[in-house]
């Protein structure tokens, strides 16, 4: 083998390599999407339904901003413990585990849960050990890729959302087995999915010049504000679209509504996957990405406005079949974005779990909005506030000075 050739092959050997984690981590980011979005979606919804009837909307609202509060402090906390454990020679990937088989076991709390009082004590703790994977495998994905590979692995990390949806449905048109069963097997898939990063050793990736370059708080600030805005209508709209939907079927065709709830927010997914991953490309070869969100949000907030206005179910599912397209690529490519923003790479899981508020924090706000502003029979007035926070949130975006 000649000189030539065996700096060919140890290039490409190269890049494979740094792709590794990228491909890895996603698929784990998936696993713990899977854990959580056909639980909090479907799953929850109906089992409030059942549990509490007429008082659903109260007794969801409450387990989700509950969740979320413990969501907000242990995502923090974790990814703190998870920087600590880096500095003294560990790694993230124990903590992951320690997440994974946590959430596993909190699933047997969900189950067992017989009244609204249990089922809200049962989110808070699955949100915990959720956070105690999720923090640090964020953290380990700042650290172990690229900058010019952001683009990419966030794309990569929007196919998270389809492949959770998808089983959200399956997991419905499943009628045989109870609740129990049907968390067995989001937990066996979503184990299937972490463990081949788990099975890799930590391979940290020296940035050129040495470090990601530093952003102001005031970048960082509105960033994090523009994903808070972005957000409350994502959590607000999964949450709810279940009710949402209902209202235009007769009552006595509502059981078919979970399934075809469900397949709608699987087609909903699936749509942005390859779209992200496309501008995510372009976004890294052009080193610009603020056009893109721009865009995505004012996608989204054109999709409110048409499921506000909606008269019956198909002019609905177009409505967010536009909102889900713009939703999923500003959050998608937003991923990256805020990882290049990180000051300080010796506290990325702490920082990434104070960004992390942006993600938590909304499903505070959000239930408080539907519980205020919706009603079983007209969602207009919320959806009209959710598409006024969407576009202030890409707005937001262009205040960010030190990344294009």
């Amino acid at each position: 083998m000649t000189v030539y050739q065996d700096r060919f092959f140890s290039a490409r050997r190269a890049a494979r390599s740094t792709l590794l984690v990228p491909v890895l981590g996603a698929l784990g980011y998936a696993g713990c999407v899977i854990a959580y979005l056909p639980l909090l979606t479907l799953l929850l919804p109906l089992r409030v339904e059942q549990i509490a009837g007429d008082a659903r909307f109260g007794v969801l609202a409450t387990a989700l901003i509950a969740g979320a509060v413990m969501a907000s402090v242990s995502g923090i906390v974790f990814g703190w413990l998870s920087d600590r454990a880096l500095e003294r020679g560990g790694g993230r990937r124990p903590w992951i585990a320690a997440g994974l088989i946590a959430t596993l076991a909190s699933y047997a709390g969900i189950a067992v849960a017989r009244t609204p009082e249990m089922l809200v004590v049962a989110v808070m703790v699955f949100q915990v050990a959720l956070n105690a994977a999720l923090a640090p495998l964020v953290a380990l994905l700042a650290e172990e890729s690229l900058d010019r590979q952001k683009g990419v692995m966030s794309g990569l990390l929007g196919a998270a959302q389809p492949f959770a949806a998808a089983i959200g449905p399956l997991l419905i048109a499943w009628t045989a087995p109870g609740l129990g069963l049907r968390l067995a097997a989001i937990g066996v898939i979503a184990t299937l999915c972490l463990i081949p990063l788990l099975a890799t050793s930590a391979r940290p990736t020296a940035q050129p010049g040495g470090r990601t370059v530093a952003a102001s708080s005031r970048d960082l600030g509105l960033a994090w504000i523009a994903r808070l805005l972005v957000q409350i209508a994502g959590n607000v709209l999964f949450a709810y679209l279940l009710f949402f939907m209902e209202q235009f079927v007769a009552p006595s065709a509502r059981a078919t509504v979970p399934v075809e709830v469900g397949g709608l927010i699987l087609a909903a997914n699936i749509v942005p996957l390859p779209i992200a991953l496309v501008l995510g490309r372009w976004s890294d070869r052009i080193g610009r990405r603020k056009p893109f969100l721009v865009a995505a949000a004012l996608l989204d907030a054109t999709g409110l406005v048409v499921m506000a206005g909606a008269q019956g179910w198909a002019v609905a599912a177009i409505g967010f079949g536009l909102y889900s397209i713009g939703w999923s690529v500003f959050l998608t490519l937003q991923i990256g974005f805020v990882m290049q923003l990180l000051p300080n790479p010796r506290r990325r899981g702490r920082d990434l779990g104070l960004i992390n508020l942006s993600n938590t924090a909304p499903v505070l706000i959000g239930p408080a909005l539907a519980w205020g502003l919706a009603t079983p029979q007209s969602f207009a007035p919320l959806l009209l506030t959710l598409a006024a926070l969407s576009l202030a949130g890409g707005i937001a975006m262009l205040g960010v000075k030190g990344r294009k």
